[in-house]
Parts: structure tokens; C-alpha cells; sequence
């Protein structure tokens, strides 16, 4: 194309609307025009050749939602676009072909996704609970013949067990898949209507001067057990027990591990802890490779036959309360257990401690000398 054609050609593209450029280059669908709206998600203020070729390779979509009809297609070719639609259009009141797609096929094709945009204890967790309470029930039965009343009452089992936890988990887990399967079906989901009480979790509680003193007088009579090890540095650094296997130690002064607590995609989070007088007097005892490999199953157990009334977790209550007990900064508290700051801007954003002041915070971390042999 010459250059003065290509400039009458940009003229003439200037005076047409973006529908007749469309209607130029694909033949309109007049029966689907006449009774549907076809959206075109593409808008171009100047049409010109470079706009049109451009035009035709963008991802284009229509959509039309009424009457109890739903329907998208996207395509880059508006003749496959239009002919998406209409297909889509002829077989509105037809299932997908998947009618022997069962709801375990269902469950895996989910697993997958949330295998890459999960953390690993987080997708450990789902598997584990489809494998031990949702696929022995529902794994061999045609995902669409599953309904609300199978589903009601297999979270009611639960209630009436008193795991309102666990059931919680379930019902949150199968909505998910649920939505999924509705999608490809285009039905309600029959989780809608399904209920399970609400679950609050209990908020837990520091050990008692007592309790702490038992707890380590433990450890020190079991060192050859990976789990001694582990209590005393979670009593005495406040980690989580999914971050013991991240554990470093600086210096010789510092405590050094991965916040576990960053989503899928952040950046990896370390935190320091300072070495406190109260866990200088338990370090000679400590193997921390055997912290960093304890089975974190038998962590919980040990804990529930020594401390029934009391959860691993609430070790790092029993940190963060000893630490502001003995006059430590709130803030720097904080910093240690990996909580975020709150607060005006000039705590959160401008507010940076030094490690000569958390140092100093951490010697305050002194308010017994434990006679461990009595």
C-alpha cells in the first residue's frame, strides 16, 4: 500500500465506528445480533491499519448474561469468536461431557493448583484431609450426583462428634472444589445452603512458673529425645514450631529463622531473636540440629502427655508474656515473635531498632535462676 492510499485508508478508518470494522472483517452473525448484545471487551479511540492488525490479535471476549443465561467466550480470532458463541449459545441447557468425572478427578485437578500457589504445609494439610475424611465418602461418586443433603450430613457427623474444627476445615475445603465443579456445569453449588456451626479457636495461655519449671526439668532428664531439645528453644525464643526447622544461630548471640507465617509468592521474612539470660541458662544443654529435625507430630503428643490442658504453641505465648513481664518494649516484642507493628506511621514505618537496643531489651529476660535439679 502506497503512502497517500494509506493515509485515505486511515481517513476512512477515522470516520467508521469500531463495530463496522469489526462487521469488515468477520461476516456479523445476524440472528445471534438480533437478539443478543455482543460486547466486544476491545476499544480503540483511533482506527488505523496498525490498530486493525493489531486489533486482530488481541484476546476478544463476549459475554452475554440475561434471561437466566450465562455465557463468555474469548478468542484472538473474531470467526472462531463468533462461532464460540453461538456454539455456546445452541447448547446452553447441556452439561458439560463429564458426567463420569468423579469428584476424587475433581478433588486432584484442584490439588494441583493449589500445589503451586500454596505454601507446602498448607497443601500437606489439604491432602490430608481429603485422603483421611473426604474421599473415603465421597471419592467414587459422580462429582454432579453429589448434592446438599449428602453433604449436610456428612459435616453433621462431625458436629455431633464435638470436632467443630475439623468439620469447619472440611466445609471450606469442599466449598472450594464445589465452586469448581459448579463452574464446569453451569449449576448452583450445593454447598450453598450447607451450614456448620461457627468455630472459634481457643486463644491459648502462658505456662505457669511451675509449669515452666517441670517443662525443663524434662528436657534436661531427655536430651536424647529431639523433642527436649525443641521445647527449650520455643519456651526460650518464642518460635513457632514450623519455623524451628529454619533455625540458625548468629554469633552466638542471635536466633535466626524464617517467619513461617509469609504467604505463597511474598518474599522469604527472616527474623533474629536475641540469646535472653533466662536461655543462657538452658544453651549448654541445647542440641539445635536436634531442634531443627523434630518431628513436629510427636512434638504435639509429648506436649498433650506431659501438659494435657496445654498446646506447643502456647511456649511462645509463655515467651511473649515473660518478655513484657520483665519490661521489654512492646515493640520490640513484636519484632522477635514476627508480628507485624501497629500503631501510628511513626511506629510502623519510621520506627527501625537498633540490634544494640534489642540487646539491651533482651537482658531484661531475667526473672529467675532455675535450680533445675530440684
Amino acid at each position: 500500500m502506497t503512502t497517500s492510499s494509506k493515509k485515505r485508508q486511515e481517513s476512512v478508518y477515522k470516520d467508521q465506528s469500531l463495530q463496522s470494522v469489526i462487521d469488515g472483517i468477520v461476516e456479523k452473525a445476524d440472528d445471534i445480533y438480533k437478539l443478543y448484545t455482543l460486547q466486544f471487551s476491545h476499544k480503540m479511540e483511533t482506527i488505523t491499519d496498525d490498530s486493525i492488525n493489531n486489533f486482530l490479535f488481541q484476546d476478544h471476549q463476549a459475554r452475554f448474561h440475561r434471561q437466566g443465561i450465562d455465557i463468555e467466550v474469548s478468542s484472538k480470532d473474531l470467526t472462531k469468536l463468533k462461532q464460540k458463541f453461538i456454539d455456546k449459545l445452541n447448547h446452553k441447557d447441556e452439561k458439560p461431557d463429564k458426567k463420569d468425572k468423579t469428584f476424587a478427578e475433581y478433588a486432584d485437578e484442584w490439588l494441583n493448583i493449589k500445589k503451586v500457589t500454596t505454601k507446602q504445609s498448607t497443601y500437606n494439610e489439604y491432602v490430608r484431609l481429603l485422603n483421611h475424611d473426604i474421599l473415603p465418602v465421597f471419592g467414587e461418586i459422580k462429582a454432579i450426583e453429589i448434592d446438599r443433603c449428602m453433604l449436610q450430613n456428612f459435616l453433621l457427623t462431625y458436629v455431633e462428634k464435638g470436632v467443630l474444627r475439623t468439620s469447619h476445615k472440611l466445609f471450606l475445603l469442599l466449598r472450594c472444589i464445589f465452586d469448581m465443579i459448579a463452574e464446569d456445569y453451569n449449576i448452583p453449588t450445593p454447598m450453598k445452603k450447607v451450614v456448620v456451626p461457627n468455630y472459634q479457636s481457643k486463644s491459648g495461655c502462658a505456662f505457669t512458673y511451675e509449669e515452666e519449671k517441670k517443662l525443663v526439668n524434662h528436657c534436661l532428664a531427655h536430651l536424647n529425645r529431639d523433642t527436649s531439645h525443641a521445647f527449650l528453644v520455643l519456651l526460650y525464643a518464642g518460635l513457632r514450631r514450623s519455623e524451628l526447622a529454619s533455625l540458625n544461630v548468629i554469633d552466638g548471640v542471635w536466633l535466626e529463622c524464617e517467619t513461617s507465617k509469609e504467604r505463597m509468592g511474598k518474599n522469604v521474612v527472616k527474623r533474629k531473636i536475641p540469646i535472653t539470660p533466662m536461655m543462657k541458662q538452658v544453651l549448654p544443654y541445647i542440641d539445635f540440629e536436634k531442634a531443627k529435625r523434630v518431628n513436629l507430630s510427636t512434638l504435639q503428643t509429648t506436649m498433650k502427655r506431659l501438659f494435657p490442658n496445654h498446646h506447643s504453641h502456647e511456649l511462645r505465648h509463655t515467651f511473649i508474656s515473660r518478655c513484657k513481664e520483665s519490661g521489654v518494649s512492646g515493640e520490640v516484642v513484636s519484632i522477635w515473635a514476627g508480628h507485624s507493628l501497629t500503631g501510628t506511621i511513626t511506629t510502623t514505618v519510621y520506627t527501625h531498632y537498633s540490634e544494640e537496643f534489642q540487646l539491651r531489651e533482651a537482658e531484661k529476660v531475667n526473672y529467675t535462676k532455675w535450680n533445675f535439679d530440684s
